[in-house]
């Protein structure tokens, strides 16, 4: 009984920790209103994977150029396409849909632990697309 013990505490301090899978849900209208992504923001650590699921046709998920960590190549899914990306660096990543940016569908996602607490947002984000970031770092007290 003790090996069988000593046998289970070490597999568990030699198991990797598994990376989780976030689901994140593209709307055309969801709780938050129209054009919007569910949940519109995301506290992961790294190594995880967000998972964009096409939950209503008409959008993508494609990273905010400018508004990702430095040295990162961003990413680019097609219209109604569900894609999966896993995501190693540290930092905020903004995310858009590409045909709905200017309406505001957007959505922020936090990797790991960073050196600031409020990302600053692209000068150039359209009107609606600021206005939704503020909300979302509103709610989240910054």
């Amino acid at each position: 009984m003790r090996f069988m013990a000593i046998v289970a505490a070490a597999c568990l301090l030699t198991s990797p920790v598994a990376a989780e899978v976030h689901e994140v849900k593209m709307l055309t209208r969801g709780d938050a209103g129209a054009m919007v992504y569910e949940p519109a923001y995301l506290e992961i650590a790294p190594g995880d994977t967000v998972q964009f699921i096409a939950a209503q046709g008409g959008h993508n998920a494609a990273s905010i150029d400018g508004f990702v960590p430095s040295g990162y190549a961003g990413f680019k899914g097609q219209i109604n396409e569900e894609i999966r990306i896993t995501l190693d660096q540290p930092g905020f990543y903004g995310v858009k849909c590409s045909p709905h940016f200017a309406m505001g569908m957007v959505m922020l996602i936090r990797v790991g632990e960073t050196d600031v607490a409020r990302p600053e947002l692209p000068a150039d984000l359209p009107q609606r697309a600021k206005a939704r970031f503020d909300d979302i770092l509103e709610d989240l007290g910054q």
